[in-house]
């Protein structure tokens, strides 16, 4: 028998006892202490104190009434550890701490394993709170989601996308996530019929309950609908196919998850299909490249591209003869 195992069979025999347990009844129920009887005992001795050492109270009391035996057992009270409790400071100070610059994934699933004792909802505790530096501020609206959510309460609020125009959104919430410095609400959007996320920073209104909401799917991970690419932020929606130049191809495919090459033309221009969803934060990545990238499909994207292309020529074209055209001027006869 293994050391680990031997102190894991040892510390439940003591917890499950009914009562103290001498050190002969232990060597009866534990194999691997049948040896000799001087290095059984040198053995047990080490793994009492092994168990000690950990923070596992092994204690030596009598068996009987007339305190004539002694045995071990572990104290279940003492053994177990008290349920956690913070203060409202101490929340903040996790949550900053979860939350500054640097810090990753695993700091805010520990945040939320520690914050899961805090009394009342968490999340509309720190959300009163002046933000700290690298802290996401999320205006008044984090603590209203937050009650909602807990509620299970639709909600309504003005909300501005990256592009476009503000409008009314009608939200069943799912979960709140924090990614990248900012607060996400995730849920089901009414109007559209399908699972979105919102940011909070963008909210331009009070957020009203509207009723009541459904639970979020069986199966749902808000953390994956998180996800970012260059189809923006969430889960891609579909796929589209870009053509990138031989100098760029490789680092689109690299750099991109779930990309794939579908085809090589004797130029060596590579045809990839990339994830897609959002147009406009799609085209965007498209538009980083320059010309080295080529949008092939579907229609909507290679539209989107056009249109963002005649945005930027309009831009150009109103600057005039200042001195963003002669320089282009200038860069054009080189």
């Amino acid at each position: 028998m293994l050391p680990l195992e031997r102190l894991i069979n040892l510390a439940a025999l003591l917890l499950e006892a009914k009562r103290p347990l001498t050190f002969e009844e232990i060597r009866n129920l534990i194999p691997a202490y049948g040896q000799d009887d001087n290095a059984a005992k040198r053995m047990f001795e080490r793994d009492k104190d092994t168990l000690r050492d950990a923070g596992i109270p092994v204690d030596l009391v009598f068996t009987d009434v007339w305190e004539v035996e002694k045995g071990y057992r572990i104290d279940r009270e003492r053994y177990a550890l008290p349920e956690i409790s913070f203060t409202p400071d101490e929340m903040w100070a996790l949550y900053v701490a979860a939350h500054a610059p640097g810090g990753d994934q695993a700091a805010e699933a520990a945040f939320r394993k520690l914050s899961s004792g805090a009394e009342g909802n968490v999340l509309a505790a720190v959300a009163g709170r002046t933000p700290a530096p690298g802290v996401d501020a999320s205006g008044p609206h984090l603590g209203a989601i937050a009650e909602s959510l807990a509620g299970r309460r639709a909600i309504a609020f003005t909300y501005r996308p990256l592009r476009g125009a503000a409008g009314v959104r009608t939200v069943e919430p799912y979960a709140l996530v924090f990614r990248a410095g900012s607060w996400y609400l995730t849920g089901l959007d009414r109007d559209r019929g399908e699972t979105r996320s919102f940011r909070l920073s963008r909210i331009r209104s009070d957020v009203r309950q509207v009723g009541d909401a459904g639970d979020a799917p069986a199966g749902f991970d808000a953390v994956r609908l998180l996800e970012a690419g260059p189809w923006g932020l969430g889960r891609p929606a579909a796929t589209a196919r870009v053509s990138f130049s031989p100098k760029i191809g490789w680092l689109a495919l690299s750099a991109t998850p779930g990309a794939r090459i579908v085809g090589t033309r004797s130029d060596g221009w590579m045809l990839l299909e990339v994830p897609s969803g959002a147009p406009e934060q799609f085209v965007s990545w498209v538009l980083s490249f320059g010309a080295d990238a080529r949008a092939e499909e579907p229609r909507a994207i290679q539209d989107e591209v056009v249109s963002r292309l005649r945005e930027l020529a309009g831009a150009a074209a109103a600057e005039g003869p200042g001195e963003g055209a002669r320089q282009r001027r200038g860069a054009g006869r080189r």
